[in-house]
């Protein structure tokens, strides 16, 4: 895997990093938020979201880089030049809130946040569910459905969403579908470049 390569438009990646030293990301629940409206500010317009989950000291994010920005992405207040652009300005901008909210100074991040392309529909699908477990995984909870910071819950509902659940729910073959493929333990080693260093 190579780190330093930049997200391509048309492209779908696996994305995820943690906490320097392994330091939580998210300390409380307003963390947790900011993250998550940060990224829509900057990402949505760039990129197409199919997967997340957020947890303490590291996230999971599933998405495609569009081939072009959505319309609110051309807006003045939304000047940036590319994706890359926009998930480091993403980023930058979480860290300077979270440093000022907590009194902390320093590098938030391990590093540049990691990325693996996903090239299959295969993948896409076993990734999803992968993301989604996560947290149960990592024993945060001990049922994955009543983690509160990913995606698996929107996807399931009917309610707006920015994700693109339509697309997800089709690449299962439909909602039920969608949840009975994550019922099971599934054996992760059937990814693997595409987890090989899961941040834990």
């Amino acid at each position: 895997m190579q780190v330093s390569v930049p997200v391509e438009p048309g492209k779908v990646y696996h994305l995820y990093n943690r906490g320097n030293n392994r330091e939580d990301l998210f300390r409380d629940e307003a963390d947790y938020r900011k993250f998550l409206r940060l990224y829509i500010e900057h990402i949505h317009g760039v990129a197409d979201t199919f997967a997340y989950c957020l947890m303490r000291n590291h996230f999971h994010i599933m998405i495609k880089v569009r081939s072009e920005p959505r319309a609110a992405a051309m807006a003045d207040e939304f000047k940036m030049t590319d994706a890359n652009q926009s998930f480091s300005n993403f980023f930058n901008a979480y860290a300077k809130t979270f440093n000022n909210r907590h009194r902390r100074t320093g590098r938030l991040f391990e590093e540049r946040f990691r990325r693996i392309e996903v090239d299959s529909e295969t993948y896409f699908r076993q990734l999803a569910v992968y993301i989604h477990r996560n947290p149960q995984r990592h024993g945060f909870v001990p049922d994955f459905r009543s983690w509160e910071w990913s995606s698996y819950s929107a996807l399931c509902s009917v309610q707006p969403t920015k994700l693109e659940r339509e697309e997800v729910l089709r690449w299962f073959g439909g909602l039920d579908q969608f949840k009975a493929a994550h019922l099971p333990e599934g054996d992760d080693s059937a990814l693997g470049a595409y987890i090989s260093d899961d941040p834990n």
